[in-house]
């Protein structure tokens, strides 16, 4: 596996960052993307959090490994907003808060981030998710369903991100019908998983005030160096072609096979298992010949 640095941009004009990124669909990390003087950054903390939504009920995520079957990991179990922020402080833990929209609790908190909106009005600020996870912690690698833009923001700690172009996808062991990869990127043993030599993507790690912008379909596989959280918001996909496989994705894809687990259940993942090999197979075949 190949990876090299995200560039670093800052300053830019969003005639240039459409030119030169959007449309292009080339990842970037922006260093002022949240503005400097946006309130979160003297008024957030775990505190903070504490005192306004410390009580919620909140359902928390594990190893994603253990939720293969499903297009998106179920909970593995419930507790309160605070305990989380205070088991996250304390030690390391994989367990992690996915598309926890803290902003629909509490909405007077989307008034404390101000936007440098580097697209030119295209990024949907009024759809912002927050995710936070403990030391240690990892999504699975996957690319996200409606193939949006997606502008992932820092706020508190620090994430490494490895990001790959869509067209890779073979050689990562897409699992068929779903949107994430049959292997863990960091552990798989790559004679077991030959694709994994032949993957060429990019590095990033992003600190607080960073931002980074990963095209529409490209694959994620993000990692907790410390407990933190962010903020994404996203940007529809540029081209007809890209908002009809994201609609398909939505409402034919993963309902299909949803049906087809609660029909076939296990003879149906290990179809799907059995077609990534395949697959991979076929791209690595094609790839060493070229």
């Amino acid at each position: 596996m190949k990876l090299k640095p995200v560039e670093s941009i800052e300053g830019i004009s969003a005639k240039d960052f459409v030119r030169d990124y959007l449309s292009k669909g080339q990842p970037v990390l922006i260093k002022d993307f949240i503005r400097k003087d946006s309130p979160c950054w003297t008024k957030w903390n775990y505190e903070y959090f504490k005192e306004i939504a410390g009580d919620e009920k909140i359902n928390v995520y594990g190893r994603e490994e253990e939720g293969q079957q499903h297009a998106a990991s179920p909970p593995i179990g419930q507790m309160t907003f605070g305990e989380y922020l205070d088991l996250i402080r304390k030690e390391p833990t994989e367990l992690r808060l996915f598309l926890f929209n803290l902003m629909k609790i509490r909405p007077e908190l989307k008034k404390d981030v101000l936007f440098n909106d580097v697209t030119g009005g295209k990024v949907l600020q009024w759809l912002p998710y927050m995710f936070f996870g403990g030391e240690g912690s990892a999504t699975r690698n996957h690319f996200d369903i409606d193939m949006s833009h997606v502008f992932i923001s820092q706020f508190q700690g620090s994430k490494r991100i490895w990001v790959f172009p869509n067209n890779q996808s073979e050689l990562m062991y897409k699992l068929p019908y779903n949107f994430h990869s049959i292997v863990n990127l960091k552990t798989g043993n790559p004679e077991e998983y030959p694709g994994l030599k032949l993957l060429d993507g990019y590095e990033a790690v992003i600190n607080p005030g960073d931002t980074l912008y990963m095209p529409a379909g490209w694959w994620h596989y993000i990692q907790y160096d410390t407990e933190g959280y962010s903020i994404s918001v996203r940007a529809l996909p540029n081209s007809l072609s890209e908002k009809i496989i994201g609609a398909r994705n939505l409402f034919v894809t993963r309902h299909f096979d949803d049906a087809m687990r609660k029909i076939f259940k296990d003879r149906w993942f290990n179809y799907k298992i059995d077609m990534a090999k395949r697959r991979a197979e076929r791209a690595i075949r094609k790839r060493t010949k070229n």
